[in-house]
């Protein structure tokens, strides 16, 4: 299949374009830059990955002339819509409806377009953090104005796509981990244990579900590869470790322990605070076998390039 892909350069993006890629499919990838215009070392390294493997397509972004040129031009069988308005998405300040607003910018012309081409397959990534998705505690709100705001975009997707006839499918990502990441807390337990030191997990009573990249990412190609041409309305949520914070981190350190040969000890701290949701985990499980994915090689693949002293 012909395949345009926005959002190419994030964590994600990357390992999605390269799976994809390795499935078969000719794949376009949008990007705002060229690999070695990335000030940052990590994304430029992910640019550089994904342009080994797709088309690159610089310069456009969603629902702008250059991405309608794109879509006029290459007549692809699927759109996948892996970008989003991030700026800040940490802030309790996050505009929820301007990002929104971004994330579908010109939606109707970008469908019409798709469908000019050919195009009847449209896969959107969603976030577990969004209201209403996943399994957990307090009435699955959303988790931020970030996750209100993933929310208002699929909502606003499904309603042009339903109206247009065109199949969505929507991808519900939990909290994926793994080598290029940006420095969050797998990165910042790797980086103590790297140094000698012993790391702390704050939160340990949370139960999140934390899902490697290279799994994710398998699971993405395969829902790609087997989303329908009919008009509908299809979501997969996969599901990685689905436990509490605190049993992952331990699971982590274990797994590092024996590949590293250091101590990787960890404090799990005694959490009183909970701002946020005490559960929230994804629901669909995997078929490992079936998607071919080794769970020791992804181990292995994080410790050598933590080892490598690639601490993104």
């Amino acid at each position: 299949m012909k395949i345009l892909f926005t959002g190419a350069s994030s964590f994600t993006g990357s390992r999605f374009v390269r799976e994809l890629a390795a499935a078969g499919h000719d794949v376009t990838a949008v990007l705002r830059k060229k690999p070695e215009e990335y000030p940052d070392a990590v994304r430029r390294a992910r640019a550089e990955a994904v342009v080994k493997v797709a088309t690159p397509a610089y310069g456009a972004s969603f629902g702008d002339e250059a991405f309608l040129n794109l879509l006029r031009d290459g007549r692809f069988d699927v759109l996948c819509h892996h970008a989003a308005d991030v700026t800040d998405y940490k802030s309790p300040d996050f505009d929820a409806v301007a990002a929104a607003a971004n994330n579908c910018h010109n939606l109707p012309a970008v469908l019409s377009a798709f469908k000019r081409g050919g195009g009847r397959r449209i896969v959107l990534t969603g976030s577990v953090f969004e209201g209403g998705e996943g399994a957990g505690s307090d009435g699955l709100p959303d988790f931020s104005p970030y996750g209100l705001s993933k929310r208002l975009t699929a909502e606003t997707f499904r309603y042009y796509c339903r109206r247009d006839g065109l199949s969505l499918g929507k991808f519900v990502i939990p909290n994926p981990f793994g080598p290029f990441e940006e420095p969050r807390f797998t990165a910042y337990l790797m980086k103590k244990w790297l140094a000698g030191e012993k790391a702390a997990c704050s939160s340990p009573a949370y139960v999140r579900d934390n899902i490697p990249v290279s799994l994710l990412a398998r699971a993405y190609a395969a829902f790609v590869g087997g989303l329908s041409d009919e008009p509908g309305f299809t979501k997969l949520g996969p599901v990685g470790y689905a436990e509490s914070q605190g049993t992952f981190t331990l699971r982590l350190a274990a797994e590092m322990r024996k590949r590293l040969d250091l101590p990787c000890e960890v404090d799990l701290l005694k959490q009183t605070d909970f701002p946020e949701p005490r559960v929230r985990i994804n629901v669909d499980v995997l078929d490992h076998d079936a998607l071919g994915w080794d769970e020791s090689a992804a181990w292995d693949g994080m410790a050598e390039y933590y080892r490598k002293g690639r601490l993104g």
